[in-house]
């Protein structure tokens, strides 16, 4: 007779969740930041406000960003006028286009991924799907079940409004399902129109606006997450080892967002970059305690580079060198905030830019790691990463 612990047992992996593989993918519009706020004031007939143009180049300047990638296009926004305005109805062009544009970029992102992974769609067993762009029912988690083929009975989890720190979420849920479910192979994909869903016309009384547009931009990200690589067939990447949401205190007001006729309406307060700095340390502390690791220039580091100011506060608050962020700082700085899509892009710059220095490992010739999302809540969301010899 087999007993209850025995079956649990057996549906369990024996081997940490891992990285098996990641994609990333953009739209094809490219802006450079330097010319952007030339675009964003002449398409939402805005070159009268002039002061207020002055002001947004100042901010694009001060970004850290050098391009972005974008879905919309001119040829779009003269179809569409209403999404130019400051508060004109245009929530259900917006949702007509998001919704079969955002499992179609991340479509790209987890061909990506499977590619590298080199197993059979129908060895996927698991579909996370994050996004804060569209609603629709079904949702993106089911129009990619049909874009990708995956199997029917492949086992959805449908993430909304999770906003920046969604990435990290998405992660961390595919860590529970990969340890607990022996054999399961989990494709995540975040996809996100942040920009498409954000942009309307500058307006003095709202600023808000003109932060978003200085920062947010489009993109995909992919991973495959499983336990117990095949040997000779799977080539493991990141180790997930413990993970962690944390609600940072008095900070509700420091991100939030309502989805209104005019598009997503978001505030952004400049407390956010002090907020995340304050608390950070202790979120490492409760994660890296049971490893004996309170040197944090000792670990690479994967941060969701949600703006230059926040990387700034960050490593000043920790001390940390500057390499240490290198690799969000080139994600943002090529790349822009793509919301949770965002940190899978730091990810795999990590990974890229550790192989092709030849470093060693996955995380810049270090064993062990911290990937960080941050978001409204404020939320963060912190993962043990052990990287892996290469």
């Amino acid at each position: 007779m087999v007993t209850i612990n025995e079956i649990r047992h057996a549906q369990r992996a024996v081997g940490p969740p891992t990285v098996l593989a990641i994609g990333t993918a953009n739209p094809p519009n490219c802006f450079d930041q330097s010319t952007y706020p030339d675009y964003f004031f002449r398409v939402t007939n805005s070159e009268d406000k002039i002061k207020l143009k002055q002001k947004f180049e100042r901010m694009c300047e001060k970004s850290m960003i050098k391009k972005r990638y974008f879905h919309l296009t001119e040829e779009i926004l003269k179809k569409n006028p209403n999404i130019c305005e400051y508060n004109s109805p245009s929530l259900n062009i917006r949702q007509e286009i998001m919704i079969v544009e955002v499992p179609k970029l991340g479509k790209e992102a987890a061909e990506k991924a499977i590619n590298e992974w080199g197993q059979s769609k129908s060895k996927i067993t698991h579909l996370v799907f994050c996004t804060t762009s569209g609603v629709d029912v079904p949702g993106a988690d089911f129009q990619l079940t049909k874009l990708l083929g995956l199997e029917p009975s492949v086992k959805r989890f449908m993430m909304c409004q999770q906003g920046c720190f969604g990435g990290g979420t998405a992660l961390r849920l595919a860590k529970d399902l990969a340890e607990n479910n022996k054999g399961a192979r989990v494709l995540v994909v975040c996809s996100e129109l942040a920009n498409f869903l954000c942009l309307r016309s500058p307006n003095e009384m709202e600023l808000d606006v003109l932060v978003g547009q200085s920062l947010f931009s489009d993109g995909a990200s992919s991973v495959i997450i499983g336990s117990d690589p095949i040997t000779n067939v799977e080539k493991p990447l990141f180790e997930l080892v413990f993970a962690t949401q944390t609600l940072v205190p008095n900070s509700q007001h420091a991100i939030t967002g309502y989805l209104s006729e005019a598009g997503l309406k978001a505030q952004i307060h400049m407390d956010n970059p002090m907020l995340i700095s304050r608390n950070i340390e202790r979120i490492l502390v409760e994660a890296f305690k049971p490893l004996d690791i309170s040197d944090w220039n000792s670990i690479f580091w994967v941060s969701h580079p949600g703006g230059r100011a926040i990387l700034d506060q960050i490593e000043f608050k920790l001390g940390l060198k500057p390499e240490k962020l290198k690799a969000s700082r080139n994600v943002l700085s090529d790349y822009g905030n793509m919301a949770s899509a965002c940190v899978l892009f730091v990810l795999d710059e990590m990974r890229k830019t550790s192989i092709t220095a030849g470093l060693g490992t996955t995380g810049e010739g270090l064993q062990w790691g911290v990937l960080f999302g941050f978001g409204p809540g404020l939320t963060v969301e912190a993962i043990v990463l052990r990287s892996v010899s290469v």
